[in-house]
């Protein structure tokens, strides 16, 4: 009985979850508004709450002119400071994932202004190798295999397969979100509260589109399309990426966590030198990326900022985080001095840098690796010379210049089996690429004898054919030879005895 009422349990959920993502995929499309339609009246939404229809509206046509300034071009004058209730400097937390519900609507206010103008041609969908049409509603009328992946405090994410084959996610707003839900208390229009809560979404569809770089997540297209009594509800149609897990990535091989680190410098010195300006990511957490193939990427770019922090002195430049503050100069021009990419740069040295960098690194590369840690926890690098060092740290490590010089003299012999592997005889090391041996990447030969000598188990290995994203071949470190067999693809090195 119990198994029984689990199952009817289990069942009732996925068909729940299941309606949701084709209430918001399948429902019927639209086309994109064409650029430049102006904002037309909205019906009336009857009664509001605190606030009043009309602060609603404020915030609307606030945010349309925001997606408005980012759609043409650069920042325009100071806006002022950026919202401290999204400054996650300031606040480490953050809402649960919530599974969303089909939304009950209500009419937008009066003077609510329509959508803006969608951005322009864009990237490539999945599969292309350069620019191309833009994924629309179309593309969703078939898809399979639905899943939610999460949501946080505005939008909801969902996995699907496209009729090709190729995975992407699907983001649109969370009608059980934190977002919708709490202006929704505020002013009693669900309407007018989605059509808030959707410029954020626009607003991240035209960064992405305006900020397109190999470590920003690559947007496919997008699709309006009418959901219960709310018209043109907003899905944008990007990358696909694995989330980025702390505890995981603390057990890959240093070579794989500085690739992360080197990714983050590299988006990090783009933001700060974009076409729109030095942009800022006001929600700085881990889960705000993702892992697409090694690489990370950007995918949540609702609450970046481009315009720099006005100022009449230093004392309008204070940055604080949970641990420290910092005081900025303030410019003749009246802005804050590179306030923006200092407050990435800090927040890539507290959730990234410190954590991936220094662990388990060759210990020639040590003195560097914690001169860019420190030099990026105190703020004395600016991103430009932040990223000059870790590519300085690419440059060593990818030619082998890292590599100390050893004893030739106190090695042991070691004969060579071409032709074959060991298939089993495995012993575990730290970090390994496999959990269950010892799999290492080595720069040359030498080094795979250095490993093998400087661990007390290792009687043999096996170099392979594949390599890492650096070019460097993966080793397999054994405890003895007693079963070797062919295998063409790789080649066995065996301590000789004597």
């Amino acid at each position: 009985m119990r198994r029984r009422r689990a199952a009817v349990a289990a069942g009732f959920c996925a068909s729940f979850l299941l309606g949701s993502v084709l209430n918001v995929l399948f429902a019927p499309g639209s086309e994109p508004p064409r650029p430049g339609q102006s904002p037309g009246p909205s019906p009336d939404p009857g009664p509001g709450r605190r606030g009043g229809r009309g602060e609603l509206a404020r915030q609307i046509r606030a945010r349309y002119e925001e997606v408005q300034r980012y759609s043409r071009g650069g920042p325009g004058p100071g806006a002022g400071r950026p919202e401290r209730r999204r400054l996650m400097d300031l606040a480490p937390g953050g809402p649960g994932l919530q599974r969303p519900r089909p939304p009950r609507a209500r009419p937008l206010p009066d003077g609510a202004p329509g959508w803006p103008p969608a951005p322009g041609p864009g990237s490539p969908g999945p599969g292309s190798s350069g620019p191309g049409p833009r994924l629309g509603c179309a593309a969703l009328r078939n898809v399979s295999g639905a899943q939610y992946v999460g949501s946080g405090y505005t939008k909801a994410v969902y996995r699907v397969r496209l009729p090709g084959g190729v995975a992407v996610a699907l983001k649109a707003v969370d009608f059980s979100g934190h977002d919708l839900g709490s202006c929704v208390r505020e002013f009693g229009a669900r309407r007018g509260c989605y059509r808030l809560a959707a410029h954020k979404l626009l607003k991240e569809m035209v960064l992405l589109e305006r900020l397109r770089h190999p470590n920003v997540l690559q947007l496919y297209g997008y699709c309006y399309q009418d959901s219960e009594d709310i018209p043109d509800t907003l899905t944008t149609i990007t990358e696909l990426g694995a989330p980025v897990e702390m505890i995981q990535l603390l057990q890959t091989s240093w070579e794989d966590r500085f690739r992360i680190c080197l990714s983050l410098g590299r988006l990090l010195h783009h933001l700060a030198h974009s076409p729109l300006g030095s942009v800022t990511l006001l929600d700085f957490r881990p889960r705000q990326f993702v892992l697409v193939d090694g690489e990370l990427k950007v995918t949540d770019l609702d609450d970046a900022r481009v315009e720099e922090t006005p100022c009449t002195d230093s004392a309008d430049c204070t940055l604080e985080f949970p641990a420290r503050n910092f005081t900025l100069p303030c410019s003749a021009q009246g802005w804050c001095e590179a306030m923006n990419e200092k407050r990435n740069l800090y927040n890539a040295y507290r959730f990234f840098f410190t954590y991936l960098l220094p662990h388990s690194a060759p210990p020639s590369l040590r003195p560097l690796l914690d001169s860019i840690v420190n030099a990026t926890g105190e703020l004395t690098w600016g991103v430009d010379e932040t990223l000059a060092q870790l590519e300085k740290v690419l440059h060593l490590y990818r030619s082998g210049q890292y590599l100390q010089n050893s004893t030739e003299g106190g090695r042991a012999e070691y004969q060579h089996l071409p032709g074959s592997t060991i298939p089993q005889e495995d012993y575990r090391c730290w970090p390994s690429y496999h959990h269950g041996s010892c799999l290492l990447s080595v720069f040359n030969l030498a080094e795979a004898v250095d490993i093998c000598e400087s661990h007390a188990q290792c009687q043999a290995f096996v170099v392979t054919n594949q390599t890492t994203w650096t070019g460097r071949q993966l080793v397999f470190f054994k405890t003895g030879w007693s079963h070797v067999v062919p295998d063409p693809s790789k080649t066995t090195y065996v301590r000789a005895s004597g």
